[in-house]
């Protein structure tokens, strides 16, 4: 099996939560505790820095900023 390339040439998953916080009027700390994560955990992820989230996490976002995973996260190649 060949190794995975996590750069997939440009290719990256965005986090869009900024966008979402900001249209909830939310902060991050308020949002780190009602989903159960560390302020820390959560930043990262914020950041773009998280290599992976697990589907319960990504459930208890969306249910405290009634979006959608779609909402959430995004796709996009090294051509946009």
């Amino acid at each position: 099996m060949p190794p995975i390339n996590d750069d997939l040439e440009g290719a990256r998953i965005m986090v869009k939560l900024d966008d979402l916080l900001y249209a909830r009027r939310m902060t991050l700390t308020e949002l780190a505790e009602r989903v159960g994560l560390t302020l820390a955990n959560l930043s990262i992820l914020k950041t773009g820095k998280a290599k992976a989230i697990r589907f319960s996490t990504l459930a208890a976002i969306c249910r405290e900023l009634d979006c959608q995973p779609g909402d959430l996260l995004a796709y996009r190649t090294g051509d946009s």
